[in-house]
């Protein structure tokens, strides 16, 4: 895939995105990626807790991602395949029809219009009452919203957005530049299979300890650089970036994941408040508490740092190439 086929595909797949948004369900390959997870899922995860590590189960689990991920690989390649057969009835325009028709692939593995739409919902549903913006909410994220303040569902859509601006956008488009259509896909699927089966616990009523542990560490793998990457288009895109960037590393590391606490923490730090998930992290606990203007506020660096991932893309496609 040459330079000017990358440029066109990727840019067709955020127009896409932004006009249109997501393609019906039955059409969704990420769908489709799920269908597999929990079919395969039912089958690695037991139904009891062990009493110590599970061998069985990571390793079953490591081979299911495997299988997965490989047919992911695969039917990728393919629909590539078909895409370069199929712009060939275009003689002299190659490059422009391949670059349409591979964007169009590439654009059900994006999802800002729809994270920008469902955090946006919340809000809304948070002017009408409390509840229904705890309804709308659990729409998005899988902690239990029967609790949740107003400024805790608040915290929860902003916490969501900047993490989600990485899980698919930053990190798949990353994975795009360096590997075509079969990396974001395969990314996207290892994404999928951790916010499906990395699990510590009980859900669902299986067990994930180790049935989820090769999922979730893949995930870790794949999303290292582009969490971060995500965290510096927040910051850099606007004013005061320095003194930001010097406390984004400790701001962080207060969550306990390894890629999820960059994008947050820059958020926090961008926005000027705090963001917790009580009991277990509290990012910029000097700031204030989030308003109404600061999901607003949210939406806005969000969409900055989505246009900054669009130029820089293309930059280093044309430095790759």
């Amino acid at each position: 895939m040459d330079a000017t086929t990358a440029a066109i595909a990727l840019l067709t797949a955020f127009a896409v995105d932004r006009w249109w948004g997501e393609p019906r369900v039955r059409l969704h390959p990420v769908v489709w990626m799920g269908h597999y997870l929990v079919w395969a899922g039912r089958r690695i995860a037991p139904g009891l807790p062990s009493q110590g590590p599970d061998w069985r189960a990571f390793w079953a689990g490591g081979l299911a991602w495997s299988v997965g991920v490989l047919g992911v690989l695969l039917a990728a390649h393919v629909a590539v395949g078909l895409a370069v057969a199929l712009t060939l009835l275009l003689p002299g325009m190659w490059d422009v029809a391949a670059g349409l028709v591979l964007g169009l692939l590439l654009k059900p593995l994006l999802a800002w219009r729809m994270l920008h739409d469902e955090v946006a919902r919340v809000e809304a549903a948070l002017a009408v009452s409390l509840d229904a913006g705890r309804a709308q909410l659990a729409q998005i994220v899988s902690r239990d919203v029967t609790a949740l303040t107003e400024t805790q569902v608040r915290e929860s859509a902003i916490e969501s957005l900047a993490e989600n601006l990485n899980d698919p956008e930053v990190a798949p488009v990353s994975w795009f530049v360096l590997m075509g259509l079969p990396g974001a896909a395969a990314y996207r699927f290892a994404n999928t299979a951790d916010a499906m089966w990395g699990y510590r616990g009980l859900r669902g009523g299986r067990y994930w300890e180790w049935a989820g542990k090769w999922a979730a560490r893949a995930d870790d793998v794949l999303g290292w650089l582009p969490a971060r990457i995500t965290a510096l288009l927040l910051l850099a895109t606007g004013v005061r970036a320095w003194p930001l960037l010097r406390r984004l590393r400790t701001e962080a590391r207060r969550t306990p994941s390894p890629n999820s606490g960059w994008p947050m923490a820059a958020m926090a730090l961008r926005l000027g408040v705090v963001l917790a998930k009580p009991g277990v992290y509290t990012l910029n606990p000097g700031g204030r508490a989030a308003q109404a203007a600061d999901t607003a506020g949210a939406l806005y660096w969000g969409s900055k740092a989505v246009l900054a991932l669009v130029l820089a893309a293309l930059a280093a496609i044309i430095f790759v190439a």
